[in-house]
């Protein structure tokens, strides 16, 4: 009897969330995007939402929680409720790298976000200050080698992407250069322009504007392939920095114990919304390469970025802070 009354028990949870599943949305869903309002992210962000919202015929409401290189949101969605109203619209640092270098007790993203989609990828270009003596890769390899410790690279803070990646640089290439970190990509790029620190990487939606009108001189892009907004710059490997490919990544996970059924019908509604002609307008302008793909796609992606940026961190010797 006890036996019989745990499987009827076990058959009504089913049925209960086979429903929930199938009635799912009823209500507003919430993209916590853990950055401030206005960067890249939550362009993208705010784009998809939209159009998800059309395709799931329910309000998709964009909320910015930032602070912590993304960590801050991160964790607002890994304790919401896995009912699937409450989404992260994840990226490279909530998802992989803040784990890395952050001592995070009560955030891991592997145990308590599952992923639903990965929306895109963008490639990083790397750029120096007009004064500096270099015009390739190559040279600035070469005045690095014959300058040890002068060079200084700028990122918005410890753990970023844009530092991370200039770690990698210093790792593939041999070089010895000094990160520089600021509260935000703006003053770290304003002072790329000033001349204070000489170089970093920034998303090629503010830094080809500014190469294009000399303020700053682009030498690269971090992705695999040139990038079709700026074909005329090589990649890193292309320019002599073997192995070296970095893309910052965007995409949607939610909280763990989130109902199969609906991962779902998420991941199918954001591979429809990324075939949004509007959507793949909005995205191209802005540098982005459009993935979609199922839930497991983009674990696997995950696993294999979290392992190439711990053995950068490794090697650069960062202590979790």
């Amino acid at each position: 009897m006890r036996f019989a009354a745990v499987l009827a028990c076990l058959a009504s949870v089913a049925a209960s969330t086979v429903s929930s599943a199938q009635d799912y949305p009823a209500r507003p869903i919430k993209l916590i995007v853990p950055y401030s309002a206005g960067g890249p992210a939550d362009v993208v962000a705010r784009v998809i939402s939209q159009r998800l919202g059309v395709v799931l015929g329910q309000t998709v409401i964009v909320e910015n929680r930032g602070g912590a290189g993304g960590s801050i949101g991160g964790r607002v969605v890994a304790t919401a409720d896995p009912d699937g109203y409450t989404l992260l619209f994840g990226a490279t640092g909530p998802l992989v790298i803040s784990p890395i270098v952050f001592k995070l007790p009560d955030y891991d993203p592997t145990k308590s976000l599952v992923p639903v989609a990965l929306v895109g990828t963008t490639s990083n270009i790397l750029v120096v200050n007009p004064a500096l003596p270099v015009h390739s890769v190559k040279e600035l390899v070469a005045y690095a080698k014959a300058n040890p410790g002068k060079l200084s690279f700028s990122s918005p803070g410890v753990g970023t992407p844009p530092h991370m990646i200039g770690e990698l640089l210093k790792l593939k290439a041999g070089i010895d250069m000094v990160h520089v970190p600021y509260k935000g990509g703006g003053n770290a790029t304003q002072d790329v322009i000033g001349g204070q620190v000489q170089l970093t990487f920034e998303n090629p939606a503010v830094s080809l504007p500014l190469a294009r009108s000399g303020t700053v001189r682009a030498l690269a892009v971090t992705s695999s392939a040139r990038s079709p907004q700026s074909p005329e710059l090589p990649t890193m490997i292309e320019a002599g920095v073997p192995n070296f490919v970095s893309v910052s990544f965007t995409g949607i996970v939610a909280p763990s114990g989130t109902p199969e059924a609906i991962i779902r019908k998420l991941n199918a509604a954001v591979n429809e919304s990324l075939k949004d002609a509007a959507v793949q307008s909005v995205l191209g302008k802005l540098a982005v390469d459009i993935h979609g793909g199922s839930p497991e796609e983009f674990g696997a992606y995950l696993t294999q970025e979290r392992e190439k940026w711990s053995e950068v961190a490794r090697a650069a010797n960062l202590q979790p802070q």
